[in-house]
């Protein structure tokens, strides 16, 4: 496998501009540096390549393919593809990073994997990853989605990891987070924390950005097989922004490719509380030991935060995506709670493909484009299927989509 893990950014310190870095308690610096290490030996070493390489193609099904939504785009007059990360192993994207990081983790000499999990393809991603290589896993959740995410509690159970609830707050995936992190504090020495996204202390950023590249670069291969050219617009949801940058890492030297991210605006952008936009309405801020966007209260502290889908209900964001917005390379919109269920069913009827609620947020931009005029075509990252969604969306909207209880 190429070592396509060089980038310009971050820095040595993991900055990325002037968001990234590493603001963790001392003991944790000399942990964190070992991770760094550790982590840039195996992207150099062609052993541990060509293991990942032969897990994502054999074990994942990789390469994920390219799909032309032929119904959509003659309904909205646009060329709507989709990279259907959705058909991987597990329904997500998030086995992507998992792989590397249990590989790690193993090499390391590591003998449990804790995580946090919004939506619970993170946490499925990484109980699957740890069964396969050997390792305990115990992941962390707010008890607001553990009802709402089912499917996913039980799968992450049958593959042998631990679930404990967060409790606190509002019980979802910040609370998660700050969970995660002080089971990680108390032994740093025989777990690791395998973040769930591009967030957290460097080298974390970084590297689940280049384990999540494989999705760009593929899709640029794919696209040019399919067309003869480039996609015209990329579209990926933001919450931290994982599969986002792994869409678009391998684009963003193609200035004639328009990129936009769409974060959840939840409820109301004019109500705090009600939304996770935080690119939109955040300023810079530290949570979770790294600098970038967040969304604060009048205190300065991590506003609460809340949108329909699980997995984007953050108040912070990758710090790459912080200096993309300020070098203003990527478009960053929003999109409403209703916004984000009508795409959920205008895909899963007109295509036969049911979206994770986290994709269909990305989905409804598309078709945001298309509806303000946008001709060129549109690539969509689908990153995840919408199994783990179905009950809730049911629950809670299936009479305004004509789908009657049959209990």
């Amino acid at each position: 496998m190429q070592n396509t893990f060089e980038h310009a950014l971050p820095d040595a310190k993991g900055y990325f501009g002037e968001y990234g870095g590493s603001f963790i308690p001392p003991e944790l610096e000399t942990i964190m540096g070992e991770i760094a290490a550790a982590y840039d030996e195996c992207k150099n070493d062609p052993g541990y390549l060509e293991e990942l390489a032969r897990l994502y193609k054999h074990f994942v099904g990789r390469p994920s393919p390219i799909f032309y939504a032929e119904n959509l785009s003659s309904k909205y007059g646009v060329d709507i593809y989709l990279k259907r990360e959705d058909l991987n192993h597990t329904g997500a994207h998030k086995i992507n990073h998992c792989l590397g990081e249990a590989l790690l983790a193993k090499k390391m000499g590591k003998k449990k994997l804790i995580a946090e999990t919004g939506a619970g393809q993170h946490g499925v991603a990484l109980a699957t990853a740890a069964a396969l290589v050997g390792l305990e896993c115990d992941i962390y959740m707010g008890e607001v989605d553990i009802r709402k995410e089912h499917p996913n509690v039980v799968r992450m159970r049958i593959l042998g990891a631990n679930v404990i609830p967060a409790t606190h707050g509002r019980k979802t995936l910040k609370e998660a987070v700050d969970a995660a992190f002080e089971a990680y504090m108390k032994d740093p020495i025989t777990q690791i924390y395998a973040i769930g996204s591009v967030v957290g202390p460097h080298p974390f950023p970084m590297m689940v950005r280049d384990f999540q590249s494989i999705i760009g670069n593929e899709a640029k291969v794919q696209f040019r097989e399919m067309t003869g050219g480039l996609p015209d617009n990329l579209v990926a949801c933001v919450g931290g922004g994982s599969n986002a940058m792994g869409l678009f890492t391998a684009f963003l030297d193609e200035d004639d490719v328009k990129i936009h991210g769409a974060e959840p605006a939840g409820r109301s952008l004019n109500l705090e509380g009600e939304h996770a936009a935080t690119l939109t309405l955040g300023e810079p801020g530290i949570m979770h030991g790294f600098k970038s966007y967040m969304l604060k209260d009048k205190e300065g502290e991590p506003q609460e935060v809340y949108s329909v889908a699980s997995g984007l209900d953050y108040p912070s964001v990758g710090p790459q995506h912080s200096y993309l917005k300020d070098e203003g390379r990527v478009n960053y919109g929003t999109i409403g709670d209703d916004e984000a269920i009508d795409a959920f069913f205008e895909l899963s009827r007109l295509e036969g493909i049911i979206p994770a609620i986290e994709s269909a947020h990305a989905v409804a931009y598309a078709l945001k484009l298309a509806k303000q005029g946008e001709k060129g075509s549109i690539l969509i990252n689908l990153s995840g299927r919408g199994d783990k969604d179905i009950d809730f969306v049911v629950e809670q909207y299936g009479a305004k989509y004509g789908i009657e209880s049959l209990v």
